[in-house]
C-alpha cells in the first residue's frame, strides 16, 4: 500500500502537504506591481488565486483571478463595482492595493476532513496552508482532496 492510499479525512494536512511538496505555490510579495501580479498569475495559468505575503513571508491576503481581471480590464467592461471602491481600483499600484485581506486558510495541524468541510462551507476551491507563524507552506485544492480521498 503506498502513502497516497493512506490519506483519510482524519489525516493531518501536514501529511497531505508532504505529498504536494513538488508543486510551486503561487506567492507574490505585497509590494509587487500590478504588472508583476499579472505575470505571476499567467505563470500559474491553471490556478485562480495568488497568495500575497509580506517581508516575513507571512500571509497578508490573496488576489483572485476575478479581482485581477476587474482591475486590469476596468476601462473596458461595464463595472458592477460599488462606487466607493472605484477610487481604489483606479489608483491601485501594488498587490497589497487589490488583495482581499480576509482569507480562509488551512493549518498544518488540521484534519483533511475539516479542511474539506471548510472549503465546501465557504465555497472556495483552493486555499493556502499556513504554519504556526502564518507563513504559507503550501496550498490545497478541491482537486487534491478528490485525488487523495476518493478511491
Amino acid at each position: 500500500m503506498n502513502r497516497v492510499e493512506k490519506v483519510t479525512e482524519n489525516t493531518k494536512v501536514a501529511e497531505l502537504v508532504a505529498l504536494l511538496k513538488k508543486r510551486r505555490v503561487p506567492l507574490i510579495h505585497e509590494n509587487a506591481s500590478i504588472k508583476e501580479v499579472v505575470d505571476i498569475m499567467i505563470s500559474f495559468e491553471h490556478r485562480r488565486l495568488l497568495y500575497v505575503v509580506d517581508d516575513e513571508k507571512k500571509l497578508a491576503g490573496l488576489i483572485s483571478l476575478g479581482t485581477l481581471a476587474k482591475h486590469v480590464f476596468f476601462p473596458s467592461h461595464e463595472p458592477q463595482i460599488h462606487p466607493r471602491f472605484l477610487i481604489n481600483m483606479i489608483t491601485a499600484e501594488t498587490a497589497k492595493d487589490i488583495m482581499k485581506r480576509k482569507t480562509v486558510v488551512a493549518t498544518e495541524n488540521e484534519q483533511v476532513g475539516i479542511v474539506l468541510k471548510k472549503m465546501i462551507r465557504t465555497n472556495v476551491h483552493e486555499m493556502p496552508v499556513v504554519d504556526d507563524e502564518k507563513r504559507v507552506v503550501a496550498d490545497i485544492t478541491l482537486i487534491d482532496l478528490l485525488r487523495f480521498l476518493v478511491k
